[in-house]
């Protein structure tokens, strides 16, 4: 459908083009009337409002994240067959599970991501950034997406995991099939190939941690081999692998989808300028990008028991898709949400990365790389623009909001 102002909550529906595009109007009016509705797309209860968004996160016992990614329910007997022969259901990646799972799961995770861990990663990036320009700066034209917003990104996940040079094309392709397995929807024949897709990369995850074990280098596979010890306390393979996937998975996904959205933002509205002039402007619109632009539409809870909320009962055991997109354009929160102002003086009380347990470890690293993208292609092309004549569109998700491609070009003195 096109989006009209005859659009109700029954019209919900987070994979449509015009809602990965541009749902603000729609989600305001749902704030307004409709702040807690059940969703047949979703086969979920949606919560719009801020302060429901940031309670229900919040609450872990009430909204549970036990399950939430595994989409077993909806695969096929075939599909769930092949899958659970490998326990190949996501079970305890970080972001599927509550405490004590997620505690001590999160506690392996974080000793990566100290802040002198993130500032060294943060020189690295720099170098890819420098490189990714320099491979096309005589080009006078790129696609953002693919070279300046995945590149760096997705290579130094690559580094810090310790995959070798090239297998990282392969895997890039396999994070981007099992995350269409587990939150899309499929005709059968399509979730098949994209479990046999998630079975290799499980292999090659598994391979990779037995080649760690045997050999330690200075990367996160090794550490977390050395972690697996087989103690209640310790992590055993699974354990490995899944946490593995969730970096994966941000390097390859969510983080570029966090940059070329904000340099976007940012060309779009004008701001590029302000930006490459002045370098101090680039932590607010880091956070202005994430609030208006989030790379995460919403995520699941599961309500571990009934809650009563708007004058309805979400039943136990329901899912409930709580709406991080709706929230960071909260007009009672947000004055004007549907500007993009990187001068923005509260955008940094956006939940791009979630809020409670469950806020994103990597968060630190997030805001750095997008502020290095800024930084980096604000100063070596200052005349960066949108090509014209082209649609912008965004990839089709359930939770994740990025463009598709968008071609933009500079001057040759730059």
């Amino acid at each position: 459908m096109t989006l009209t102002a005859a659009a109700t909550a029954e019209d919900y529906d987070v994979t449509s083009d015009w809602h990965v595009s541009n749902p603000y109007p729609f989600l305001r009016r749902l704030r307004q009337s409709r702040p807690l509705f059940y969703s047949d797309n979703l086969g979920a209860w949606v919560l719009t409002r801020y302060d429901d968004v940031r309670a229900a996160l919040a609450d872990n016992e009430r909204f549970s994240s036990d399950g939430i990614l595994t989409a077993a329910h909806r695969l096929e007997d075939d599909v769930r067959e092949m899958l659970g022969s490998q326990e190949a259901f996501l079970g305890r990646f970080v972001a599927n599970v509550d405490p004590p799972t997620h505690t001590r799961l999160r506690q392996a995770v974080a000793k990566a991501f100290t802040p002198r861990a993130v500032a060294k990663l943060g020189d690295r990036y720099r170098e890819l950034m420098h490189e990714s320009v320099d491979l096309v700066v005589a080009d006078g034209r790129a696609d953002l997406v693919a070279h300046f917003a995945t590149f760096a990104p997705a290579r130094l996940m690559g580094i810090f995991i310790g995959l070798p040079r090239e297998d990282e094309p392969q895997v890039h392709a396999w994070v981007h099939a099992w995350f269409q397995l587990f939150l899309a929807r499929h005709d059968p024949a399509i979730s098949r190939t994209l479990a046999k897709s998630f079975l290799d990369y499980l292999a090659y995850v598994n391979g990779l941690i037995t080649d760690r074990i045997a050999e330690p280098r200075d990367d996160f596979a090794s550490l977390m081999g050395r972690l697996v010890d087989g103690t209640p306390q310790g992590l055993d393979r699974l354990d490995v692998v899944e946490q593995i996937s969730a970096l994966l998975l941000g390097g390859n996904d969510t983080v570029p989808n966090g940059v070329g959205s904000s340099i976007y933002r940012l060309l779009d509205g004008g701001h590029w300028p302000q930006v490459a002039a002045d370098a101090r402007r680039i932590p607010g619109a880091v956070e202005e990008a994430l609030r208006y632009d989030g790379a995460a539409t919403g995520i699941f809870r599961r309500a571990a028991r009934d809650i009563e909320l708007h004058g309805a009962t979400i039943p136990a055991g329901s899912f409930v898709f709580v709406s991080q997109d709706s929230a960071g354009h909260d007009e009672t929160v947000f004055a004007d949400p549907e500007t993009f102002d990187p001068a923005r003086a509260n955008a940094g009380q956006h939940m791009a990365f979630g809020h409670g347990i469950h806020h994103c470890v990597g968060a630190a690293l997030t805001r750095l790389e997008m502020s290095i993208s800024i930084e980096v292609l604000s100063s070596r092309l200052p005349s960066l623009r949108i090509a014209p004549g082209q649609e912008v569109r965004h990839r089709r998700s359930v939770t994740g909001r990025g463009l598709e491609r968008l071609m933009v070009e500079w001057d040759e003195r730059d």
